[in-house]
């Protein structure tokens, strides 16, 4: 199936500038409602701004380097990056089968240069085969017409080609718990076709799969859940590694921690996990 093609978009833009505007705002010793008021803005904009939910102009970015005494110097640098957050990824032509939000992880994904997740439920949509995805869409949202599966099966295959790509594929260093694979997805020849593909992907040199087996003791991801840890190459702004962004995915909605404590906290749970497992695929 082919891919979509198009633009990262603007979610890695709108993190650089929410992040160097909180930076000049706490410099400042400012806090959001002082910032707010000076700026004749809500304090939910504010935090919208700064944690890269929304785009920005560079009139008001201008407005804020004023407002929060940013060296002149900074201030067009910025303003630039400001425009990059009206770019727009090839996702935003999915929006009716992309679930409400997730268009953020999916640009965060796409500007990533490593994943590092743990699975406890279901095969991870980036080593899904298509039967696969297929099976599961059948299960988890029937009535499904065949115009909206194969949209669904579309952004599947954009995603994916992010791994197998000629230049600079995505890593992936993968654990899974032995209860993905053995899950009733599917008939015996989708779930062989999948175990199939997961050696595949494996055999790559930027991908690693391991497992942890059903029988094992305790590991943290008895109490961590599913997560995935992205990792960024250099914000060339700053000339500094892009800080790094962790993704938890619940029933109830989705949650991005990235403040270097949480980082680590799920580093070392990693860890844990993968110290637990019994070998690669």
């Amino acid at each position: 199936m082919a891919s979509p093609q198009g633009v990262t978009g603007s979610t890695m833009p709108r993190r650089q500038l929410g992040r160097h505007l909180r930076d000049l705002r706490n410099r400042a010793r400012m806090t959001t409602r002082t910032a707010a008021a000076q700026l004749e803005w809500s304090e939910a904009k504010i935090w919208r701004i700064e944690t890269g939910q929304t785009s920005l102009r560079s009139l008001d970015v201008e407005a804020m380097c004023k407002v929060y005494g940013a060296p002149a110097d900074l201030v067009e640098p910025l303003a630039a990056l400001a425009r990059e957050t009206k770019a727009r990824g090839w996702w935003t032509s999915y929006g009716d089968v992309i679930a409400e939000g997730f268009e953020v992880y999916i640009g965060l994904e796409e500007a990533a240069s490593g994943l590092t997740l743990y699975e406890d439920g279901l095969i991870p949509v980036l080593l899904q085969t298509e039967d696969y995805a297929r099976a599961l869409l059948e299960q988890t949202i029937p009535g499904l017409t065949d115009a909206e599966l194969e949209r669904r099966l579309r952004v599947m295959a954009a995603r994916q080609a992010l791994v197998t790509r000629a230049d600079a594929p995505l890593r992936l260093d993968v654990v899974l718990a032995e209860s993905v694979l053995t899950r009733a997805i599917g008939d015996d020849r989708v779930r062989a076709g999948q175990l199939a593909r997961l050696r595949e992907l494996a055999a790559r040199e930027t991908v690693r799969i391991q497992v942890v087996p059903g029988d094992c003791a305790y590991h943290a991801g008895l109490e961590s859940g599913r997560f995935v840890i992205l990792d960024f190459g250099v914000d060339d702004s700053v000339d500094r590694p892009e800080p790094p962004v962790i993704f938890v995915e619940t029933f109830a909605g989705s949650t991005y921690l990235d403040k270097p404590a949480e980082c680590d906290r799920y580093r070392r749970a990693f860890t844990d996990i993968a110290a637990a497992a019994t070998g690669t695929l």
